[in-house]
C-alpha cells in the first residue's frame, strides 16, 4: 500500500503543517493559494479535505486570476466545489481586489500615469476584452468619478469622443485621463490608439476640456502617451 506523501484531509496533518496554523504563525505571505482558499474553506468533503479541494480548484482554472474571473457556476464545475464555497471565494476575491483599488483621498490625486496604474491596474487585469475608462479631474487633478465610456472585443474598442466627454461637460470639469487595455498583455500603442487619442484631444479643445494623458494597460503595465509625447 502507498503511503500518501500530502495528507488530502486537513485533519490528518501535522498540526503545524495545517494552513490556519501556518497563517498563524508564519503570516499569509508564507501560504500557496491553494492553502489560501483552504483556509476560507475550513472543511474539505468526504472525499477530500480542504487543502486537496483547493488545489482542485487550482489546477482546474491554472491560475489565480482566472479564479477571479470565474462565475459561481464555473466554480462549481470544480467536483465537491458547493454554492457556499463558491460564494465564499468570490467575496474573498473580490475584497482583494477593492483592497487594491481602494485609495485614500490624497493618493486619489492624479500627479503622474503611475497614480493612474495604482488607481486602476487591477480593474483592467480582470478584463478579458477591451475597456475604455475616463477619469474626470478636478483643477486639482482629483478625481472626480472613473466613467465606464465603452466595452470591446479582445483587440478592439469603439471610444467616440462624445461619449467620453458627455459626463465631463455634464460634470463641469475641464480636465480628463482616458484610458483602455490590451488583453493581449502588450500595452504598446496600436495605430488606432494613437488616432482617437488625436481626436479626443482635437474634440476636447472645441469643448474646453483637456485631455491630461491616454494611459493603455497590458500585463502588470502600462504606457502613458502624455510620458512618451504622444499627445
Amino acid at each position: 500500500m502507498v503511503e500518501l506523501l500530502y495528507p488530502s484531509a486537513v485533519r490528518e496533518m501535522p498540526e503545524e503543517d495545517r494552513p490556519r496554523e501556518r497563517l498563524e504563525r508564519l503570516g499569509p505571505e508564507a501560504l500557496r493559494d491553494a492553502e489560501l482558499i483552504a483556509v476560507l474553506f475550513r472543511t474539505g468533503t468526504r472525499e477530500m479535505g480542504a487543502v486537496a479541494l483547493a488545489d482542485a480548484v487550482m489546477r482546474h482554472f491554472g491560475n489565480l486570476r482566472a479564479v477571479a474571473r470565474a462565475s459561481i457556476e464555473q466554480l462549481m464545475e470544480v467536483k465537491g466545489l458547493g454554492r457556499v464555497k463558491a460564494i465564499e471565494i468570490k467575496a474573498a476575491l473580490e475584497l482583494g481586489r477593492r483592497l487594491v483599488a481602494h485609495t485614500d483621498k490624497d493618493r486619489r490625486r492624479i500627479r503622474n500615469a503611475e497614480d493612474v496604474s495604482s488607481l486602476l491596474m487591477a480593474q483592467f487585469k480582470e478584463c478579458e476584452t477591451e475597456q475604455f475608462k475616463c477619469l474626470l479631474l478636478n483643477t486639482k487633478n482629483d478625481v472626480v468619478k472613473i466613467v465606464d465610456v465603452a466595452s470591446g472585443s479582445l483587440d478592439h474598442v469603439e471610444a467616440v469622443p462624445r461619449d467620453v466627454f458627455r459626463q465631463a461637460v455634464r460634470d463641469g470639469v475641464a480636465r480628463v485621463i482616458v484610458c483602455h487595455n490590451h488583453p493581449s498583455g502588450d500595452p504598446e500603442p496600436s495605430r488606432d490608439d494613437l488616432a482617437i487619442t488625436k481626436r479626443l484631444v482635437e474634440s476636447g479643445h472645441m469643448l474646453g476640456v483637456s485631455l491630461l494623458d491616454h494611459v493603455i494597460f497590458g500585463d502588470g503595465r502600462y504606457v502613458s502617451l502624455a510620458e512618451r509625447n504622444l499627445l
